[in-house]
């Protein structure tokens, strides 16, 4: 026997010695306390199955969310008295879907992620495996041989890079990296970036141009942020053609440090511009060796870090890239 129908038997035997005893006295005031305490009953009665309908209500609204069912709200329950509890339960349901949302978003991302990755590294990975074929050749020159080799070196360096970049783009696109905080001169960034290329930019005759107030400096992660300069850089270097000129000028302001790096080449059409900084997108004049990652990775360091990023068509026509770090949050 549950609670309630003990409650129900009590009421009643109560009722009815109650109104036994008042019998005795007086029949119409007997009468009176049997009206009052019947009426009473049956009003107990029915908040009890309203009470217990709306229970069974939430419970079944409950389960449906448990099922999927996102489609379940809790309005109705607003002005009754457990509207406490389903407040609660709102409360506690929009904060799983959140989370729901979040993993679904998480589990997405990391699909495309190895997607990308995946389709990238097939094109150099059938290149390799030719090239491997090719040296198994019994009667191989020794030149070939050693052109072949070189060749599959420059793939495999490539798809270091490749690997290396999209996992450190994942990483930064994800939130799972921690940035440094330290003190970053311009002049020291810039050699930074510019040592991997040096031999590069000779052997193309590309000059490099460093002026403006190189002393000045700013908070961020040395690391990513010359692996962004240098992207940047890269990116000049490929469409400079020989003997032209980059040219890298930092500047001071009371509300930011930046860095413009500004190339000879021809510049962006107006129509890729909007598109420059989108994870594989390739210019119609970009070399076959590049993957379109760069500068994607670029911008996603530089924004992670109170940054900006942007690509603009300098007033001698060449490329332009503007790298500005705020002072303060924006």
């Amino acid at each position: 026997m549950n609670i309630d129908s003990s409650q129900r038997i009590f009421h009643i035997i109560l009722m009815i010695t109650g109104t036994a005893a008042c019998a005795f006295f007086s029949i119409p005031s007997a009468l009176i306390l049997a009206a009052v305490s019947l009426s009473f009953f049956i009003s107990s009665e029915v908040y009890r199955r309203k009470r217990r309908n709306i229970t069974l209500k939430l419970c079944d609204d409950i389960d449906s969310i448990l099922r999927g069912n996102e489609s379940v709200r809790f309005e109705d329950y607003r002005n009754d008295d457990l509207s406490v509890l389903t407040a609660e339960i709102h409360k506690m349901t929009l904060r799983l879907r959140e989370q729901n949302s979040a993993l679904l978003s998480e589990k997405q991302f990391m699909k495309e992620s190895l997607e990308d990755i995946s389709h990238q590294l097939r094109t150099p990975l059938t290149s390799a495996v030719l090239l491997l074929e090719m040296l198994r050749a019994p009667d191989l020159s020794p030149q070939n041989k050693s052109e072949y080799m070189q060749e599959l070196y420059s793939l495999m360096t490539r798809m270091e890079w490749l690997i290396e970049t999209l996992l450190g783009l994942s990483r930064i696109e994800a939130g799972a990296v921690q940035f440094r905080s330290q003190k970053i001169v311009c002049s020291e960034l810039i050699a930074a970036a510019l040592e991997p290329i040096s031999i590069a930019l000779e052997i193309k005759d590309i000059a490099v141009e460093v002026k403006g107030d190189t002393k000045c400096c700013f908070m961020g992660d040395i690391q990513y942020f010359t692996e962004a300069l240098l992207n940047l850089l890269k990116n000049c270097m490929e469409h400079t053609p020989e003997g032209g000129k980059i040219v890298i000028d930092a500047v001071d302001t009371p509300i930011y440090t930046g860095l413009t790096v500004t190339d000879s080449g021809n510049g962006f059409d107006e129509e890729e511009l909007p598109h420059i900084f989108e994870r594989f997108y390739r210019s119609h004049n970009s070399s076959q060796s590049g993957y379109g990652i760069g500068l994607a990775f670029a911008r996603r360091i530089i924004t992670a870090q109170n940054g900006s990023l942007q690509a603009v068509n300098s007033t001698d026509g060449g490329a332009c890239f503007d790298m500005r770090i705020y002072k303060q949050t924006v």
